[in-house]
């Protein structure tokens, strides 16, 4: 057995309205006691004057992401794509990101090297390409191209209930967490405008049938009223980004029991740094068209009573802001509720009651940073290095 005690903490349990302070004890990886007696083990640390906080889980994060442009991640060889993973798994890691989702990319192989430890990464939960119909949002050929973005890396286009029916049952057998499916246009898209729905009603329901019959779920990318509404309609478990959401449309949700995930951080650093990655005229005013309408949409969603999670959705080098969208989700819900949704509501989410907790039984995955983030949200994006993670019991150098 191993064992770890963090004492003198503050603790945050990623449930909580109100912190708690004490000691954590773990032993093989999972919390075993909260509080209590001092206990001897392995490595003791102190965290005076710092707070533990469940390790944060990022619900949209793309591990093979690489670039902008969706030709040129459709088009690079897989071995070069997954080194490019490692890389960018390794750095939310060190962010003390210890979960992510990624919808719209992974694959068995890259699973199971992680799985392995060959490479330090988050825990990793994948839906391999996300599927896109022809002309959809992930189809990225532009209107006067005939290449073809065959890798099917991040995207595959699949048209036809049959065709998707296969897709999905692919994906599952190969251990794919969930299904991501492209239910309207998106930003970086050429030739799909954001508002309208993508797919057939049959399509989405074949889809989500086939999904929930292994007991798993449908994300679907969708911005605006309609393109939610035919999601949700059709079995849709999680809506990514819904920037243009209304509140009619935020009640169906909540009537319907899905979650939002909101992708704050993707718009923001889009609209500073976008230029000068070399996005095109058509996909900056498609992002205008989003930037502000986001913050409203989590406004309206918690309004409505929808769980409301937390995702990043940054691509290329803009990975990098991924603390920053933590910034953002605190402007619009305070620290304590945007710290729940990437903690125990992201847990939700996923399907996994041992995660996004600080509480016995659960993973020891933990953060631990200077300072109380509800008196000094800050410390929640400042400088990674002076933070500790945690993950499975043991603290992670990366």
């Amino acid at each position: 057995m191993t064992s770890l005690s963090i004492v003198n903490a503050t603790i945050f349990d990623g449930v909580s309205d109100d912190l708690a302070e004490g000691a954590v004890h773990v032993v093989d990886g999972r919390i075993t006691d909260i509080g209590g007696a001092p206990q001897e083990a392995d490595r003791t640390i102190d965290a005076r004057g710092r707070t533990v906080l469940p390790g944060l889980i990022d619900a949209h994060c793309h591990a093979y992401g690489f670039s902008l442009n969706m030709l040129e991640m459709e088009s690079r060889p897989l071995s070069y794509i997954a080194l490019m993973a490692a890389k960018r798994l390794k750095a939310s890691l060190s962010r003390g990101f210890t979960t992510v989702r990624d919808p719209s990319g992974g694959d068995a192989g890259l699973n199971r090297a992680i799985n392995e430890g060959l490479l330090p990464s988050p825990r990793y939960l994948w839906t391999g390409a996300a599927l896109s119909q022809t002309g959809g949002h992930g189809d990225v050929r532009a209107a006067d191209s005939d290449v073809c973005g065959c890798g099917a890396h991040t995207c595959e286009v699949v048209d036809g209930v049959d065709n998707l029916r296969v897709a999905v049952r692919e994906r599952l057998r190969r251990g794919a967490h969930a299904i991501k499916i492209m239910a309207s246009g998106g930003v970086v898209s050429l030739t799909d405008p954001i508002r309208i729905p993508q797919y057939s009603p049959e399509e989405i329901r074949a889809v989500t049938s086939e999904a929930a019959r292994r007991g798993s779920y449908v994300a679907a990318h969708a911005y605006s009223p309609e393109a939610i509404m035919h999601a949700i309609d059709n079995g849709v478990r999680t809506i990514e980004h819904g920037n243009l959401l209304d509140a009619p449309t935020a009640a169906a949700m909540a009537s319907a029991g899905a979650f939002l995930v909101p992708t704050l951080a993707a718009y923001d650093a889009m609209d500073r740094r976008g230029p000068e990655l070399g996005m095109t005229p058509v996909q900056l005013e498609k992002n205008a068209e989003v930037l502000e309408s986001g913050r409203q949409a989590v406004k309206l969603a918690r309004e409505a009573g929808v769980r409301v999670g937390f995702g990043t959705d940054l691509m290329g080098f803009l990975e990098d802001e991924q603390l920053h969208g933590l910034r953002l989700q605190i402007e619009v819900d305070g620290p304590l509720t945007a710290l729940k949704s990437a903690t125990s509501v992201n847990a939700e989410l996923l399907r996994r009651d041992d995660l996004g907790r600080v509480a016995p039984g659960a993973a020891a995955d933990l953060l631990i940073v200077d300072g109380n983030p509800f008196d000094r949200p800050e410390v929640l994006w400042g400088d990674p290095s002076v933070r500790t993670v945690v993950q499975a019991g043991e603290v992670v150098t990366v």
